[in-house]
């Protein structure tokens, strides 16, 4: 029996091994071609196209407007090789099924305030995966390309026990919304990338249901980015989002604190935290070896307000409000369930889930009026 369970415990994890190679070469696929159309880089192009592959596309005065891949390859000779042409491009969703796969990538022009959505047919041919047709629409878009970083965690459970926890899906949900209304674009980065467990949930709020039944962002959830495929020079803000997951694995995580600090200090831009997500910043230093929050007014999730009796509290690594007071900030908060934003400079922090949308708010306040 212990055989049997050994045998297909290995069998799931050769096939879970298979899925992520398999998504990771038809995303490098689809990377090739958003890298040659933002850079002007037919060869990069023609690494993601099947050769005979053709692009259906809008065109003012046909009903379909067929282009075959060499020509279109053809177009982005004509820009200065090499140099960014203003197309920002982004996986939305890949979808793999045996040899096929159906891929999905929005196209930004901030300054033609244009949106397109190109939709691709693929197909592994000889080992290699190809696009094999391509088809684009485009409506107008507030989208600015401006864009925030979320940090959430891989932690399933408190600590080394068995009770599972999760990352704040309530929290994400209003803090992104907030920012996506408002033109922002967010991508998410965890310490391990890939999935992230998520936790409270209400289906029967509106705007939570509507982003659980929302196949790009829960895309999004199940392929947040490595700390190593994160550019820190793309992003204006960075937001540690809470839950008990956020009191493990991204605290100590050096890459990720690596990536909030230069941030901050290099791209002169903002750190932010929800509830429990400020156990992210209050181990960060800066470049003059001072911790980040010492002489700031910070919030979070208060140590008293914990249920200190119950049995996850025992697995916390650390106590947020007493270790930011400790390394001299002042921590701030109002009483449970009401929402709470301080604003420090360039560090905006909230005390509860009811927080997320004002600290959000606040961040696009200060992107977009720093003085």
């Amino acid at each position: 029996m212990k055989k049997m369970f050994l045998s297909l415990l290995l069998i799931l994890q050769a096939t879970l091994l298979f899925a992520q190679s398999e998504q990771a070469a038809v995303q490098k696929c689809i990377e090739f071609y958003l890298k040659g159309t933002s850079y002007n880089q037919p060869d990069s192009i023609a690494q993601a196209f099947y050769p005979e592959a053709n692009l259906f596309l809008q065109h003012n005065e046909k009903p379909l407007w067929v282009v075959p891949a060499t020509e279109y390859i053809q177009w982005f000779k004509k820009g200065d090789q090499g140099s960014f042409n203003g197309r920002l491009g982004k996986i939305v969703s890949i979808d793999i099924y045996n040899d096929i796969a159906i891929a999905k990538a929005e196209i930004l022009i901030p300054t033609k305030k244009q949106e397109f959505m190109d939709m691709f047919l693929l197909k592994k041919l000889k080992g290699e995966w190809k696009i094999i047709s391509k088809s684009a629409s485009s409506m107008p878009t507030n989208k600015s390309g401006k864009r925030i970083l979320f940090i959430v965690s891989n932690a399933h459970f408190y600590g080394n026990s068995t009770i599972a926890t999760g990352n704040s899906f309530v929290e994400i949900v209003n803090a992104y919304h907030t920012f996506t209304t408002e033109g922002y674009t967010v991508d998410f980065v965890s310490p391990e990338g890939g999935s992230i467990p998520l936790a409270y949930i209400n289906t029967s709020d509106t705007l939570q249901k509507k982003y659980l039944f929302d196949q790009a962002f829960m895309y999004a959830m199940a392929h947040t980015q490595k700390p190593a495929e994160t550019d820190y020079r793309n992003y204006k803000a960075v937001h540690y989002i809470g839950g008990g997951s956020a009191m493990y694995q991204v605290p100590e995580n050096k890459e990720i604190q690596q990536i909030a600090l230069k941030v901050y200090e290099d791209n002169m831009g903002i750190i932010s935290s929800v509830c429990h997500g400020t156990a992210g910043i209050a181990h960060l230093k800066t470049k003059d070896g001072k911790y980040l929050v010492n002489g700031k007014r910070i919030s979070g999730y208060p140590d008293h307000y914990e249920k200190q009796t119950d049995e996850y509290f025992k697995h916390f690594p650390f106590l947020i409000q007493k270790t930011i007071e400790e390394r001299g900030g002042t921590f701030k908060f109002s009483g449970r369930n009401v929402g709470h934003v301080e604003v420090d400079g360039r560090i905006i922090t909230g005390q509860n889930f009811q927080s997320s949308s004002g600290v959000a708010k606040q961040i696009i306040q200060l992107i977009e009026n720093p003085k």
